[in-house]
């Protein structure tokens, strides 16, 4: 009798499943395509508040854009005037910004800690220490303090989605981009692991979510990948992607963040963020992760010096990568968000992208909204 009942049991959770799978299907296919196109963009902005940037507002209410990510220098003007000032003036832009969102909006910032961070003492917030300098004290409280300090300060402000941790194992110190800016927590992928995993948690517990990167390993690069084509065939060695499974295996990731670096021996053809055997090959299929792929900024040299817009957008596409990042912050461009959406109308419209592969970086990216605060 109790084995009948088992048996029961099970039928009826896998017809619930199917039932739920089927509705989630049927919401899906009712959202319209621009919408679902719209999503998978995220892109900087000018603006200490949103009526100083009338794209952003554009973007927003008529292409439906999924995320912002802030910066507090604005590269292609040099000057310290971008989108923070002070905690008060954050909070209002990250408020407003929500707001006229139609769907949960991913608002994103690199606040890693040290010399990579957008909230700084300057403008009232706390002083943050470096991924190098925690790994070198190898404590994992200590760890576990500066994480909760940031994940405080991004939960008052209303940000949600820190682009940290840096998973980089420090394999060249001199890494202009890497070890050379103290971003990496370790030369030993096992410590990078540990510390990440902390981080990873605490950010959890105050409901941020996190972006691994940068994948598949930007530590042993000895260029930098905003200025331009960064190839590390002969330095990169799989050990770079230990922290990846690790994380993975553990259950903690939320997205992971590509590189635009160049390696023959995985493609002979295009750098990670643009190669389907790195995304689709390695990260999805022998890691194992299914969840939201974030391409780094499109804009970098590395790629934008390389590709035009169409290709650039279709191979990332092609590639498996879930949100189209576009920082504003290399160049300016206010037509981004309408250019891009263009495009991946255009090559649905040629059948060079389906329909099917927009539903699942949808798919990957509601759920990952889910849990946004």
């Amino acid at each position: 009798m109790k084995h009948l009942l088992f048996v029961v049991s099970i039928i009826l959770m896998l017809i619930s499943g199917t039932s739920c799978s089927q509705s989630q299907a049927d919401q899906n296919a009712e959202v319209p395509l621009d919408v679902k196109i719209g999503q998978m963009l995220k892109i900087g902005f000018r603006g200490m508040q949103v009526a100083d940037t009338n794209h952003i507002i554009r973007d927003l209410e008529k292409y439906h854009l999924g995320g912002v990510v802030l910066f507090d220098y604005d590269l292609p003007r040099d000057t310290a005037y971008r989108n923070i000032e002070s905690p008060e003036q954050v909070k209002k832009l990250v408020t407003d910004l929500k707001q006229l969102a139609d769907k949960p909006l991913i608002v994103a910032i690199d606040q890693e800690g040290g010399r990579v961070a957008r909230l700084k003492p300057k403008y009232g917030f706390p002083k943050s220490v470096s991924a190098e300098y925690l790994g070198s004290l190898d404590n994992p409280d200590s760890t576990r303090y500066y994480a909760r300090q940031t994940a405080e300060t991004l939960s008052k402000l209303g940000i949600n989605v820190n682009l940290a941790p840096v998973v980089d194992v420090n394999v060249n110190s001199d890494n202009p981009v890497i070890g050379g800016l103290e971003r990496s927590f370790s030369d030993n992928p096992q410590t990078v692991a540990k510390h990440a995993r902390i981080y990873i948690k605490t950010l959890h517990n105050h409901d941020i979510l996190t972006v691994l990167k940068h994948f598949p390993g930007h530590g042993s690069s000895e260029e930098d990948s905003h200025l331009g084509v960064v190839d590390v065939t002969d330095t990169w060695s799989r050990k770079e992607l230990i922290p990846y499974q690790q994380l993975i295996d553990s259950s903690l990731v939320d997205a992971v963040m590509t590189a635009h670096i160049f390696n023959a021996k995985l493609d002979s053809a295009y750098p990670a963020t643009l190669s389907k055997p790195t995304i689709t090959g390695i990260l999805r299929d022998s890691l194992g992760f299914d969840g939201v792929v974030i391409s780094d900024d499109l804009m970098m040299g590395a790629i934008r010096k390389e590709y035009g817009l169409k290709t650039t957008i279709k191979q990332a596409l092609l590639a498996g990568v879930d949100i189209l990042s576009f920082a504003n912050n290399s160049i300016y461009d206010p037509e981004i968000v309408p250019k891009a959406h263009r495009i991946i109308n255009e090559l649905i419209e040629e059948g060079t992208i389906s329909k099917e592969r927009i539903d699942r970086s949808y798919d990957r990216i509601m759920e990952f909204k889910e849990r946004l605060d």
